[in-house]
């Protein structure tokens, strides 16, 4: 062991500046044997720095390298395991439990033992050295085989400790008086020597010499004695003569001090009394308030809720413990809560008496707004009962039950007063539609009620009538809700719209001021988000109790506040939502496409209601009939594409424009009007999508069952009037369907040149097919004149029967054939007319060109040129 310390001593701690102190050899408990050395070393500078380093062999060479070192102040506990019995185990607790078995139980313990006593040298530090003989603890060094060990530690552990000043000096004068100290250290070691022997003779001396004066000393210290004794004596009489005066002085002690107590206490009883007279004492001004306060002025208003505040201060103090205990503070408190009740019962009659004349009031102004279409004011109603508003949140906070009451009695007043102003409202409404209250009955208005009777009788199926122009035509177009659209015109649906937005702008202003007043009032919050609650549970209020929410003298949360706004909007204004159905079933009754007007209105309203407050009763209304008046769109588009579909045409007379693509063109311009910059432009797409394809459907279904009129051209011309009124209107969702339209319009005016064209050649057509196929059969062109059914004769022969004259009266013909097929107010003649004359243009250039390749040379030409064929067509348009 003593050559592997110094293995280690000089390969890995001398070249870092440390000294080993004492070394174990290890190995880690329950593993594989793996041995490794534990050391303890010091660094040869100051500070000294203390560390335990783990050593292990390197597996590649007999050399030993540093592992791991960890600082002994960093070490918290050294447990041996067993201080009685020899066991080479143990512990040590740094960063973490680091178990090792020491390969003897001595090495352990010496190990241990220098760890001790490097911490108690240099740090100080408190270590728990734990199952761990008290022998290894001691500052002794052991005996036996381990002293060399450990006096050699102990001399490695004392450090050289420098020379103080005083002795340095010293050391300097003895070395001066000797000059020879340096150059020879013998003589100067032996007059050393020689002088310490003087000195220790001279001591010796000195003790013999002081025997006679260390007699002298114990004489003087017996005398010394004695006089103690007389101290104390006296000392002990003086003792038993102040024990009367403590007793005497504990007595005045506990008599100043039960003084003192009752001085406190007589200071803490004060605080309670002035405590209790200052917070539960109401002024004699308050109690003759609330007594026979004044309540209609707005003086005895403000003495009455400053009153009802002072009194609720006083109910609501917060009693010390045992004060409620006390008989005057009972007293004070029964006193309190009759005043309470006494006066939230005299503030309740008074505001019933209020909601009463307010009735009575309002009532009377209902004439002057009969014939005009505006709602009464209520503004100077909220702004007279606002004055009790304050008095309205005492009330809620006191007596729960009365503030309930006096709500259900305000919904039940309001309600029957805003019904007959809405109703008669609404009457006004209905006769500026329609006019007169004599037109009004032709559309089912009887009495004040303002519904609608009768019902909507079945749609009618168009014809089209044998005329063919546009004004009769006009006369068949769809019948919109039992009234023609020829009997309506833009000013009338102008004066529709106009009424209908004035009925949502009185009623927006009506509800919002009505449900600002509610929340001041009733003191209720309307504007946290909560979670939303269906209109439906207003129907509970027309019962006892405002909400199964609300029960007296409970507390009411922000979304039960909100609830009961609703609820109350809901109770106040139940006649809105019906009124406004009965007044769209009216707009749409006389005329289906009002529907277009109310959607855009009343979107917009929703959009404004829901920017406010989205759960508002205002909104949720209003969003409810948006629903209806949607469904009345979805309607109106639906019975014009069932009208599409059971069109019925004429067989004696030609078809033009079909009336539904007419209808159409008038449904996409007044919706283009109606719906610019609106928000709800996704429901009128989707409706012009459904409209043009059926529109498409209908218009083929007639074009095949028409006898009068040629299939190409009832598609041509109809398709040529939709592609027009798209292109006029550019509406962007339907640029597919107007390139359609373009397409099959194009399509069919080709197929119908050639199919009224035919072959207006028709025996110079038959000789020619003969001898293309002739040529297709492989016969050259310049051959074909050699056949005996195709030769230059027989040409001749075809050309001579088509003279110019014969031409001309065949095309003249053919123009009265077309002009006969179509329509005068979609002015395609003579859009038809040219397309006819470049087909027979280009039939007849085909002529010639094989005329020039199968008979080259023959001088065989038509009777007639391309000039001719221009100028019959010009005059033949002209003639006509």
């Amino acid at each position: 062991m003593t050559a592997i310390k110094h293995a280690l001593q000089r390969d890995i701690f001398t070249p870092n500046d440390e000294r080993l102190l004492s070394i174990v050899n290890v190995c880690k408990a329950g593993k594989k044997k793996r041995n490794c050395f534990l050391c303890a070393t010091v660094t040869t500078e100051r500070p000294v720095q203390v560390n335990v380093v783990k050593v292990k062999k390197s597996d590649k060479g007999d050399f030993y390298k540093r592992q791991t070192a960890w600082a002994l102040r960093d070490l918290a506990v050294v447990d041996a395991k067993d201080a009685v019995k020899e066991n080479p185990e143990f512990d040590l607790h740094f960063d973490k439990v680091y178990k090792w078995v020491a390969s003897s139980t001595v090495e352990k313990n010496t190990f241990i033992s220098c760890i001790w006593k490097l911490n108690q040298r240099y740090l100080r530090k408190k270590i728990d050295f734990i199952n761990v003989s008290s022998q290894l603890l001691e500052e002794s060094v052991p005996s036996g085989e381990n002293q060399s060990v450990a006096g050699g530690d102990e001399e490695a552990v004392d450090e050289y400790q420098e020379l103080n000043a005083r002795e340095e000096q010293d050391i300097e004068i003895m070395m001066e008086g000797c000059e020879y100290a340096i150059s020879n250290a013998e003589a100067f070691a032996e007059k050393l020597s020689r002088e310490l022997q003087v000195l220790d003779g001279a001591n010796i001396q000195s003790i013999m010499a002081s025997e006679k004066q260390v007699n002298i000393l114990m004489k003087l210290l017996d005398e010394a004695l004695k006089e103690v004794d007389q101290i104390e004596l006296k000392l002990s009489s003086y003792e038993e003569m102040l024990q009367s005066v403590k007793e005497q002085m504990d007595q005045i002690s506990e008599s100043n001090h039960l003084i003192h107590l009752s001085n406190t206490n007589n200071v803490k009883l004060l605080s309670e009394i002035e405590f209790l007279v200052n917070h539960m004492d109401l002024a004699k001004g308050h109690i003759k308030a609330l007594q026979e306060g004044d309540l209609t002025s707005s003086r005895g208003i403000e003495a009455c809720t400053n009153a009802a505040d002072a009194l609720l201060q006083c109910m609501n103090v917060a009693l010390r413990p045992g004060h409620d205990m006390l008989h005057a503070v009972k007293q004070q408190q029964q006193r309190f809560s009759d005043l309470r009740e006494q006066f939230a019962r005299r503030l309740a009659s008074h505001l019933n008496s209020v909601f009463v004349q307010q009735g009575h009031d309002q009532s009377s102004t209902l004439a002057q707004h009969s014939v005009e279409l505006t709602l009464p004011n209520h503004h100077p109603f909220h702004r007279d009962l606002l004055r009790y508003a304050k008095l309205m949140e005492w009330l809620k906070n006191t007596d729960y039950g009365k503030y309930e009451g006096l709500t259900k009695n305000y919904m039940d007043y309001l309600s029957r007063l805003y019904e007959r102003e809405i109703k008669d409202f609404f009457e006004v409404a209905k006769i500026k539609m329609t006019g007169t209250t004599r037109e009004g009955k032709k559309f089912g208005l009887h009495g004040s009620s303002g519904k609608l009777t009768g019902s909507t009788s079945s749609l009618n199926k168009l014809s089209v009538q044998s005329s063919g122009n546009r004004r009769s035509q006009s006369s068949s177009l769809l019948d919109m809700g039992n009234m023609s659209a020829s009997d309506l015109d833009v000013a009338d649906r102008t004066k529709f719209d106009k009424i209908f937005e004035q009925v949502l702008s009185e009623l927006e202003p009506l509800c919002l001021a009505e449900q600002d007043f509610i929340s001041k009032f009733f003191k209720l919050q309307q504007h946290q988000s909560i979670s939303g609650t269906t209109t439906n549970e207003a129907e509970e209020m027309d019962g006892g109790t405002l909400s199964r929410s609300y029960t007296s003298g409970a507390p009411q949360t922000i979304s039960s506040e909100k609830d009961m706004i609703r609820q109350m909007m809901t109770k106040i204004f139940r006649c809105i939502e019906p009124e406004l159905n009965n007044l769209i079933a009216l707009g749409d009754k006389i005329d289906s496409f009002n529907s277009l007007y109310m959607l855009v209105k009343m979107s917009h309203h929703v959009w404004t209601a829901q920017n406010v407050d989205p759960a508002s009763f205002l909104s949720t209304t209003l969003g409810n009939v948006l629903v209806t008046v949607k469904r009345n769109f979805d309607k109106c588009i639906s019975n014009q594409m069932k009208q599409m579909d059971e069109v019925k045409i004429s067989k004696k007379s030609k078809v033009g424009i079909l009336p539904f693509v007419a209808e159409f063109e008038e449904f996409a311009a007044l919706a283009e009007s109606i719906f610019k910059n609106a928000e709800r432009r996704g429901d009128l797409d989707k409706a012009y999508i459904k409209l043009i394809r059926a529109v498409f459907v209908s218009v083929e279904k007639v074009a095949n069952e028409s006898q009068k009129t040629p299939r190409d051209v009832v598609m041509m011309e109809n398709f040529h009037h939709i592609f027009a009124t798209l292109s006029r209107l550019k509406i962007s969702c339907l640029e597919a369907e107007k390139k359609e339209a373009k397409q099959k319009y194009t399509d069919h005016l080709q197929s119908y040149v050639i199919y009224s064209l035919g072959q207006p050649l028709e025996k110079l057509n038959h000789f020619f097919e003969g001898v293309e196929a002739r040529v297709a059969q492989g016969i050259r062109e310049e051959e074909v004149s050699y056949q005996l059914a195709f030769n230059k004769q027989e040409l001749r022969k075809v050309i001579k029967e088509y003279p110019g004259k014969e031409v001309k009266k065949g095309l003249d013909n053919l123009y009265k054939k077309v002009d006969k097929h179509l329509c005068e107010e979609e002015n395609l003649l003579q859009v038809v007319w040219h397309s006819m004359q470049d087909e027979f243009i280009r039939q007849y250039k085909h002529f010639e060109g094989l005329i020039a390749r199968c008979y080259p040379g023959s001088g065989i030409t038509m009777e007639f040129t391309i000039q001719d064929i221009l100028d019959y067509c010009s005059s033949i348009a002209q003639s006509h």
